[in-house]
């Protein structure tokens, strides 16, 4: 059966005859060495559904920020190579045959070499290169993937060129176009898996992606596609899968499970939604999880129509981990039906890189590395984000002072020259530095680890101030005679490093040991407490602007100017064109961390 790239019939994941399934391994069986009781038993079936998620663009075990191989605390690893080698593993004990590797969203940005194929070297140029991550895929064999919100970072001509450099198909059934609102990937891809029975075991995989993206890429977007619910598009594909004669229904989720959102009630769908597609849409197997960026090796829910288990699992991020779902089939009643699904997840760290892979890529490996080590200035002391969240640092002043300064050269000359330019930035990173002595690309770079693009909009003292007390729930509430414990102060509620901002600009204290909701205390610019009345300039990443973290008033107020740079360029070119960095320029303590008035560091 050969690939239909628009999604609706997949390549086969079988082929040949004669095949016997036994522990998993194909092995050639005569049919006359069938046993006549063991001809009489229920015909079965099993095969393994391969899946990764979050890859954004790890194709190596390779940190470009670091310049060094991979690690953390848990001494994971990360990459596409190592994933192959976990694949080739699996292939190999349960037959190639009997195996679909399937992916859930967010594959072509997050690395300096995703970002390299996407602005520096194009491949949306002319006779542009082949992506790593479309050439790394193909490689290993890929089935399908559904859209992640990150796809669409680097607007809709890159994703749609990637698209084309794949040989497997991106699939996302509630990504619409805005004005048909048919889809505009295709929603699903059927695979058939041919059995030692005589019976093609159909395998169907739904794509759902993530609808978040109308907010966080609304400049890319809007006016083009749509993005409603998971639960209500998995509800009408699920069925006309089924119909379509699916004997497993497998659905790719670039969504969490936990059924919450960061967009507020921006949007009447709910980002996390995973867990409720399985709960609400009868007809589902299992689901490969994404976008949470956590692992769940296995979580049933029951529909609640049927009272059917569903299986989901969700590896972790970057290839640190692969899930495989186990799914056994029992012929029934002239079809086949699922008997068992079970979940586990493999760990990259266990295995060496594949050497075809590094093989296949070490140029375009080599090419990304000499980039990001180019010396763009120079800095007479270490700056660190190390205690970035619970102090000002000057590694984040600078990335406030850049943007603060971009936008007010934007609005110069115009009708709201005069207000004052405030700036708003997020410790993204605990382990960014700028080190003493050169800067390199990967240095800037690191400090900014996203593509998002840098706006201006207008607001009051009243709305700054609230603004603040909503950042502020990142802190676990501290009584004033409380052991002040940095390892447990922060990321309350799970609130994520990313979601807390300090704003430049103005001068605050932060009471830890007051409730949510008050705590921003000696508010004041200049000098002087804060006018609620009063009017500022906000400058603010478009994450942010277009409701990512669910600050309030910011995704409503009057937008003043917006660009299409990166604020991650914009550093770059800042530090390039001051060539010597002095802190004294823009390092300040605007804000401190305090219990009843007196400062906890």
């Amino acid at each position: 059966m050969a690939l239909n790239r628009r999604g609706f019939l997949g390549r086969s994941a079988a082929v040949g005859a004669g095949v016997a399934v036994a522990g998993g391994v194909a092995a050639a069986t005569p049919a006359a060495a069938v046993a006549p009781e063991a001809a009489r038993a229920p015909k079965r079936y099993s095969f393994t559904v391969m899946g990764t998620t979050d890859l954004h663009g790890n194709v190596f075990n390779w940190d470009y920020f670091t310049n060094r191989e991979f690690d953390d605390k848990a001494h994971n690893d990360v990459g596409l190579a190592k994933i192959s080698t976990l694949v080739n593993q699996v292939r190999a004990e349960r037959g190639p045959r009997n195996t679909l590797l399937i992916d859930a969203g967010d594959t072509i940005q997050g690395t300096q070499l995703s970002y390299y194929y996407a602005k520096v070297d194009p491949i949306t140029a002319e006779a542009g290169p082949v992506h790593p991550m479309a050439q790394a895929m193909n490689a290993i064999g890929y089935d399908a993937a559904a859209l992640g919100n990150h796809e669409f970072n680097y607007g809709i001509p890159v994703l749609r060129k990637f698209e084309e450099q794949c040989d497997f198909p991106l699939l996302g059934a509630n990504a619409l176009d805005a004005k048909t609102l048919r889809p505009a990937f295709p929603p699903y891809s059927m695979h058939r898996l041919r059995t030692p029975c005589g019976r093609d075991v159909r395998v169907a995989v739904l794509g759902l992606t993530n609808p978040g993206i109308a907010i966080w890429d609304k400049a890319n977007v809007a006016g083009k596609m749509v993005f409603p619910g998971l639960e209500e598009q998995a509800a009408h594909w699920v069925p006309k899968l089924r119909s379509m004669g699916a004997d497993v229904v497998i659905v790719s989720a670039h969504s969490g499970s936990s059924g919450t959102s960061s967009y507020g009630d921006q949007l009447p769908y709910i980002e996390n939604a995973a867990a409720l597609v399985a709960e609400q849409v009868p007809g589902i197997d299992a689901i490969l999880v994404g976008h949470a960026h956590t692992e769940i090796p296995e979580y049933r829910v029951a529909n609640k129509q049927t009272g059917k288990e569903v299986v989901l699992s969700e590896p972790l991020k970057w290839g640190q981990r692969l899930t495989l779902f186990d799914i056994d089939v029992v012929w029934s009643k002239g079809r086949w039906v699922v008997e068992k699904v079970g979940a586990q997840v493999l760990n990259s760290n266990t295995v060496e890189e594949d050497p075809e892979i590094v093989k296949l890529l070490a140029d375009e490996h080599e090419k990304v590395v000499a980039y990001v080590n180019q010396v763009i200035g120079t800095s007479p002391v270490v700056m660190s984000t190390a205690q970035a969240p619970w102090r000002d640092e000057p590694i984040i002043d600078l990335i406030n002072h850049v943007q603060a300064e971009t936008v007010k050269t934007a609005l110069a000359g115009g009708a709201y020259a005069a207000l004052p330019v405030l700036s708003q930035a997020s410790c993204f990173s605990r382990t960014a530095a700028i080190p003493a002595g050169k800067i390199t690309i990967r240095d800037a770079a690191g400090l900014y680890p996203f593509e998002n693009t840098l706006e201006a909009r207008l607001m009051t003292g009243a709305q700054l101030k609230e603004y603040l007390e909503y950042s502020a729930k990142y802190y676990v509430r501290t009584p004033k005679d409380a052991a002040v414990d940095t390892a447990k102060l922060t990321n309350a509620d799970g609130t994520p490093d990313y979601n807390y901002d300090a704003v430049y600009g103005l001068t605050y204290d932060i009471d830890i040991a007051q409730p949510v909701g008050s705590r921003i205390v000696n508010l004041s610019f200049g000098g002087a407490p804060v006018d609620p009345a009063a009017e500022f300039v906000l400058a603010v990443n478009n994450y942010r602007a277009n409701g990512g973290g669910a600050f309030p008033h910011v995704a409503s107020a009057k937008q003043l100017w917006a660009n299409s740079d990166e604020i991650r360029n914009t550093i770059i070119q800042w530090v390039q064109a001051k060539g010597a960095l002095d802190p004294a320029e823009f390092a300040s303590v605007g804000w401190r961390l305090t219990r009843e008035g007196v400062p906890v560091f």
